[in-house]
């Protein structure tokens, strides 16, 4: 059986901000906890740079335990279908694309200023807590 961790993580567009931000909130301890893993155990771990995701069109990874996922569709599909089309266009990313967490910030820093999550993220109802901006603003400040 292969080892799960080095399959590629499954990321709808929208999630690379997502983990960008992530500061152990969620939608319920299940989810928080499943974020928690992936973000800051594998991408924020030694060699998170390196870690591969492939990017797709429906619910991911970090959707698994959402109690807002139904099967491959969320409860508020709409509103995520246009997250992940604003969020794909500005990185350049399209279903299948492979590209690691060290160059999905690259992108990230090169696309997103700060100031661009209120139109970019408009929907979101994490917009309002800041952590996303925070995070923009702290990857602008390192690249």
């Amino acid at each position: 059986m292969p080892d799960m961790s080095d399959a590629p993580l499954r990321y709808r567009p929208h999630h690379f901000l997502c983990s960008l931000g992530f500061q152990g909130k969620g939608y319920s301890d299940a989810f928080t906890a499943n974020m928690a893993r992936i973000v800051e155990d594998r991408l924020r771990a030694p060699g998170g740079d390196d870690v591969e995701i492939e990017v797709v069109a429906a619910t991911d990874e970090i959707c698994a335990p959402c109690p807002k996922r139904r099967g491959t569709r969320c409860t508020s599909q709409d509103k995520i279908a246009a997250l992940d089309t604003r969020h794909a266009d500005a990185l350049g990313l399209t279903v299948g694309t492979r590209l690691t967490w060290g160059d999905a910030k690259r992108r990230i820093a090169a696309n997103v200023p700060p100031g661009a999550l209120s139109q970019l993220c408009a929907g979101c109802q994490w917009l309002e807590l800041g952590l996303c901006e925070a995070a923009v603003i702290e990857l602008h400040e390192s690249a």
